[in-house]
């Protein structure tokens, strides 16, 4: 890709004559003038760049040779070279002896500045490039599978590794500007790649991102270390977003599968989450787990079956303080007194309720298999 264009070509001209009293022109591998401080130039085809560009060395011109020259000025032509390729060259108008002494610290600016300009394109194209292979991995295309264990290869990413995927979902008020989560999201994108480069995030949606975390367990403890990531990462998006925000984690699994198993539980977490705990801005996998994996079962003659108890519910005129009963009932992990406690009634009150929920629903809540029914009921039945 040719780095040297007009832009970086005045921005050379511009900073090295801050520092020196004399013009500079830069010309590209053609020795056509992109920028000069005489803006006559531009465009013109420079002479005593060719010169240099053909000799690969730094050429001078004197009064006497710039005449034999067309369009030729006394001065001094060095070529620029980036990555050991030519790639232009710059040039100093006035006379040899003068500008002599500057040529140098002018090339050697502009190598830098060509450098920069390198690397940070190199940077996004690897940020593309690292961005595709995360929104090809969560999707889980089985025909894209052998392309992106290549690029797993050209990453560095150890598939055996646990792959962890967080979800940010930022929530713009009605009527914000599109852009404001979008640039949110990217800022948040280079303060992660400024901690760790080797960070593998994708703008998912105009204002979802995806993170795709993976480590060795036996490094570190298991148990500990997806729920010590999600809290480090939870401050730093704290830190850096100014919208209101979930953020989720997905379960921890290993291999291709398991990136985008990780993702599809991410975002069941979030959706789950928000609906049972709309005050709360960040869930796990791990304290949703059942409710995750029940989702599965939202549709089908299982899922209706499943949702009949509650629905049996629904005919009683008291339904809205029986859902409520049940709901902390089962928040407080049946347990009887902390139950009464939460709701402000007396413990013979609660058990009239709970028996109510037996009758109308058909369940013992003495009995284990019936009580788990009616737990998953619950869950597939938001109240």
């Amino acid at each position: 890709m040719q780095i040297l264009d007009t832009r970086l070509a005045q921005e050379i001209v511009t900073r090295t004559m801050r520092i020196i009293p004399f013009n500079v022109n830069v010309m590209d591998a053609s020795g056509v003038i992109l920028a000069s401080g005489n803006r006559e130039r531009v465009g013109e085809l420079h002479a005593g760049a060719l010169l240099a560009l053909a000799k690969k060395l730094t050429v001078e011109i004197d009064a006497a040779a710039a005449r034999k020259l067309h369009g030729a000025q006394p001065g001094t032509n060095l070529p620029l070279s980036l990555g050991g390729q030519l790639c232009g060259a710059v040039g100093l108008s006035g006379a040899p002896d003068d500008v002599r002494q500057f040529g140098e610290l002018v090339r050697l600016t502009a190598e830098m500045i060509l450098e920069q300009a390198a690397l940070a394109n190199e940077l996004q194209n690897n940020s593309r490039y690292r961005e595709a292979f995360v929104l090809n991995l969560i999707r889980n295309d089985s025909a894209q599978r052998p392309g992106l264990e290549g690029w797993a290869r050209r990453l560095g990413l150890d598939l055996e590794r646990m792959q962890l995927v967080f979800l940010l979902e930022l929530q713009p008020p009605d009527g914000a500007d599109a852009g404001a989560a979008l640039h949110d999201i990217q800022r948040l994108q280079m303060r992660l790649l400024a901690r760790r480069e080797d960070a593998l995030t994708a703008t998912v949606g105009p204002s979802e991102m995806v993170l795709l975390d993976s480590w060795d367990p036996a490094r570190k403890g298991f148990e500990t270390t997806p729920q010590r990531r999600l809290d480090l990462l939870a401050q730093l998006v704290r830190e850096e977003c100014e919208l209101p925000f979930t953020l989720a984690m997905g379960i921890a699994l290993p291999g291709l599968d398991g990136a985008a198993v990780s993702y599809q539980s991410a975002r069941s977490a979030s959706r789950l989450g928000r609906l049972r705990l709309p005050r709360q801005q960040v869930f796990s996998y791990y304290d949703l787990a059942l409710p995750v994996l029940l989702s599965g079962l939202d549709s089908g003659w299982q899922a209706h079956q499943l949702r009949m108890p509650i629905a049996r519910l629904a005919g009683d005129k008291s339904r809205a303080m029986l859902r409520a009963t049940l709901d902390a009932w089962f928040a407080q992990d049946e347990n009887s007194a902390a139950t009464a406690a939460t709701l402000g009634i007396h413990r013979n009150t609660l058990d009239y309720r709970l028996r109510r929920i037996g009758e109308l629903t058909g369940l013992d809540l003495g009995r284990s298999e019936d009580k788990l029914l009616l737990y998953v009921s619950a869950l597939l039945s938001p109240a």
